[in-house]
C-alpha cells in the first residue's frame, strides 16, 4: 500500500465468465461535464465526451460489437473481481483475482479542476499489481458519433489517437514500456508482464493532437487533488442518521449529475438502457428536466448542498430570461433539446434496440413543474439561503403563468403517450406552487398578485378535494373523471396538501399499496399509457411510499420498505431508474437521479420520526426544514 492506492471496502464478488455484464455492474464517474461508466471488468462501456449529451465515444453497454470500448484488466481466463468506491469520493476500485496467479488493483477517475467553465475532458486509470504477476491487457477502441462513422486508430510512441469522421480526436498515453498493436475487431491493444508492485498509468485526453508521455499529464497529482476535492466535498453533508453511508453515496452521484458550467442536472448521464425487454421504453435522459432537477436540488439542499442549489436556481433564473417560459425539458446549456432519432445500426443494450438520441416528451405539456421549483426555493429560504430579487422576479411570471394553466389538463410527471387529462398530481403541484409563493412573497415585501394567487390556491384545493378524490374508493385517482390511482398521488401527503393522518391520505396510501404494490415495491401506474410495452417497478415511488408511511404513524412498515429499496442499490451503491420486483434486476437508464434524491429525502424523513418516536419531541415536523402544511 502507499500513498496513491487506498483500502477497499468490499462486498459482491463477480465472476468473470465472459458473459455481458448486466445493467448495474457498473460503477461511475465523472467531472462535472460527462460520466463514464465502469465495468466490474475494467470495461469503459459508456462515455459521451466532452459532454453528457455530446454522441458517445464508448457505448459498448448499448452495443458490444459496434459501440466502442476502453478495457483494462488481467489477461488471464476465468478469475473474479470486486469493485468500490474510494471513501468519500467518486474514485472508483476495481480488484482483479486470478487464482494461483495474483492479484490487480485498477484505479478510474475523471479529475475534477476546480474550475466549473472547463474540465480537462480526461480519463485517468492506473493499475497496479498487488500480489503475484500478470499479464495486463489495454484495449482502446473508441467509435465515435455512436459509432455513425468510421474511426481511424494510429499507434504513436506513447500511445494511440483516434480520428472520427468529424475531426473528433481522443488519445490515450500508456506508462513506457507498453506498446500498442492493431486488433482484428476494432482498435488497438497493448499486452505487457506486471508484476508485484510495478503500475501502469493510461490517460486518456479529447481533442488532444497526439498522445504525450503520462508523465506530462501528472496523474498522481490529479488522483491527490481529486480524491481531495472529493473528501472536501464530502465532509459538508449535514446528515448523520442510520443511513449516512447510502445518503452521502447518493449525494456524490447527484453531484456528478450536475453540470458544472451552467448548475443543470441530468436526469441520467445514459440512453436507451430498457425497462421492457423489447425496448418499446427506451428513452434518452441526458436533458435537464426542471421539475425533476428541482426535486434533486430540494433533496441535496436538506443535506447541507446549498451551493449546489444555487447554481440551479441561477440556471433556472437564465432559461426563463432568455426563453421567456420555463420549459418542462432543455439541454444542459438551457437550449432546445434534439428530437428524438432512433439509431438503427445499434443492437441496444442485451438486444432490445430501440436506441434513442433525444426525448419527444420536450413537446409535451406538462403543468407540474413550477411546484417542485417555488418548494425547493422554499426550503432553500428556510435552511438559510437568500433568494435573489432577480431571480424572486422570474419565479413570480412562473407563478402567474401556473395560475393562468392550474385549470388545463397535461400530460403529468410520467409522460404517457396519450392524450392530455387533469392529472391530480399535476393538480396538487399547482397547489404547491402558489403555497410556496404565498411564504416566499413577504421576504420580498410582498406582491400585488398574493390575493389572486390566494384565491385560486383555495380555490384549487376545493376542486382537487371535489374532482381529484373518489369517495367510494377513499383514496384519491390518477386524474379527474378517471379512477385509476397513480404512485404520484402520495405527493398529496409529502407537500402537505392535507394532514398526515387524513383518512383521505391514508386510503390513497392503502390503496397505492394494494394496487401497485409487487412485495415492498411500486409500480408508477396500471393505466393505457400508449405504449405497448410492460415495466418494472419505480424506485423514487417505494421511496415516496416510505415517507407517507412514515408521515401516517406506520413507521415500522416505513422502515421495511427503506431497507428493501436502500438494499435495491449495487455493489457500490447506485440505483436505477426501475426494478424487476421478483428477480430485483435493475432496469432502465443508470444511475437515476430520481432513485437518489428519493433515498435522501426519505433517509432524512424517517431519521427524524425515528428520533421523534425514541426521545419525543412534542409537535415537531418529521424534517425540521419541511414547510408547514
Amino acid at each position: 500500500m502507499d500513498l496513491y492506492t487506498s483500502s477497499l471496502r468490499l462486498s459482491r464478488t463477480f465472476p468473470l465468465d465472459g458473459r455481458p455484464l448486466a445493467l448495474d455492474a457498473h460503477a461511475m464517474i465523472g467531472d462535472g461535464s460527462t460520466c463514464a461508466l465502469v465495468g466490474v471488468d475494467g470495461t469503459i462501456d459508456w462515455l459521451c465526451l466532452p459532454h453528457f449529451d455530446s454522441p458517445s465515444v464508448f457505448g459498448a453497454i448499448l452495443d458490444a460489437e459496434r459501440g466502442g470500448h476502453c478495457r483494462i484488466a488481467p489477461v488471464q481466463d476465468g478469475g473474479s473481481s470486486q469493485q468500490a468506491y474510494d471513501d468519500d469520493t467518486n474514485v472508483v476500485q476495481t480488484l482483479f483475482h486470478r487464482e494461483g496467479a495474483g492479484t490487480a488493483v485498477l484505479t478510474d477517475f475523471m479529475p475534477w479542476t476546480m474550475d466549473r467553465q472547463a474540465s480537462l475532458s480526461e480519463v485517468h486509470r492506473m493499475i497496479e499489481v498487488r500480489d503475484g504477476s500478470l499479464e495486463i491487457s489495454i484495449v482502446f477502441d473508441p467509435r465515435f458519433d455512436y459509432a455513425r462513422g468510421a474511426t481511424q486508430v494510429e499507434v504513436t510512441e506513447h500511445g494511440a489517437i483516434a480520428i472520427g469522421p468529424q475531426g473528433e480526436r481522443l488519445s490515450i498515453s500508456i506508462t513506457p514500456g507498453a506498446h500498442f498493436e492493431p486488433r482484428a475487431a476494432g482498435g488497438v491493444e497493448a499486452r505487457f508482464p506486471l508484476r508485484s508492485g510495478r503500475r501502469v498509468w493510461a490517460v486518456l485526453a479529447w481533442g488532444a493532437k497526439r498522445p504525450e508521455p503520462t508523465a506530462r499529464h501528472r496523474p498522481f497529482e490529479y488522483l491527490r487533488r481529486t480524491r481531495r476535492h472529493w473528501r472536501r466535498w464530502a465532509s459538508r453533508l449535514r446528515y448523520d442518521g442510520p443511513w449516512r453511508h447510502d445518503v452521502l453515496r447518493s449525494a456524490l452521484t447527484l453531484k456528478m449529475l450536475q453540470y458544472a458550467p451552467t448548475g443543470a442536472m441530468v436526469a441520467a448521464p445514459t440512453t436507451s438502457l430498457p425497462v421492457s425487454a423489447d425496448g418499446s421504453r427506451n428513452w434518452d435522459y441526458r436533458f435537464s428536466w426542471i421539475r425533476d432537477s428541482a426535486m434533486a436540488i430540494r433533496a441535496m439542499n436538506l443535506i447541507g448542498y446549498g451551493t449546489e442549489a444555487l447554481e440551479f436556481f441561477h440556471f433556472v433564473r437564465d432559461c426563463v430570461n432568455r426563453r421567456n417560459t420555463l420549459d418542462l425539458m432543455v439541454s444542459i446549456e438551457g437550449q432546445d433539446t434534439a428530437g428524438e432519432t432512433i439509431l438503427d445500426h445499434l443492437a441496444g443494450h442485451s438486444g432490445s434496440g430501440n436506441v434513442r438520441v433525444g426525448n419527444a416528451a420536450a413537446s409535451q405539456v406538462q403543468h407540474d413543474i413550477t411546484g417542485p421549483l417555488l418548494d425547493a426555493a422554499w426550503v432553500y429560504e428556510s435552511s438559510g439561503g437568500v433568494i435573489s430579487l432577480r431571480l424572486w422576479q422570474e419565479i413570480r411570471h412562473l407563478v402567474n403563468r401556473a395560475v393562468e394553466t392550474c385549470h388545463e389538463p397535461d400530460h403529468g410527471i410520467w409522460e404517457p403517450r396519450c392524450e392530455p387529462r387533469h392529472h391530480v398530481h399535476s393538480k396538487l403541484m399547482n397547489w404547491v406552487a402558489l403555497d410556496r409563493a404565498l411564504r416566499l412573497a413577504p421576504l420580498f415585501g410582498g406582491d400585488r398578485e398574493q390575493a389572486q394567487w390566494l384565491r385560486t390556491r383555495d380555490a384549487l384545493r376545493d376542486e382537487i378535494l371535489d374532482r381529484g378524490y373518489d369517495a367510494s374508493l377513499g383514496s384519491f385517482v390518477e386524474s379527474y373523471d378517471h379512477r385509476g390511482v397513480d404512485a404520484a398521488l402520495l405527493a398529496a401527503a409529502l407537500y402537505g396538501f392535507l394532514p398526515p393522518d387524513d383518512p383521505r391520505l391514508t386510503g390513497t396510501i392503502d390503496r397505492v399499496v394494494a394496487e401497485l404494490g409487487e412485495g415492498p415495491f411500486l409500480r408508477r401506474y396500471r393505466i393505457d399509457d400508449g405504449i405497448d410495452a410492460d415495466e418494472g417497478c419505480f424506485v423514487l415511488c417505494g421511496f415516496w411510499l416510505a415517507e407517507a408511511l412514515a408521515l401516517s404513524g406506520r413507521l415500522d412498515s416505513a422502515l421495511e420498505v427503506m431497507q428493501t429499496h436502500v438494499g435495491a442499490a449495487n455493489h457500490v451503491g447506485l440505483l436505477a431508474e426501475e426494478i424487476a420486483a421478483g428477480s430485483q434486476t435493475a432496469l432502465g437508464n443508470f444511475p437515476q437521479a430520481f432513485s437518489h434524491l428519493g433515498l435522501i429525502q426519505a433517509a432524512a424523513r424517517l431519521d427524524l420520526a425515528l428520533r421523534i418516536r425514541d426521545e419525543g419531541s412534542g409537535n415537531a415536523p418529521l424534517h425540521p426544514l419541511e414547510p408547514a402544511g
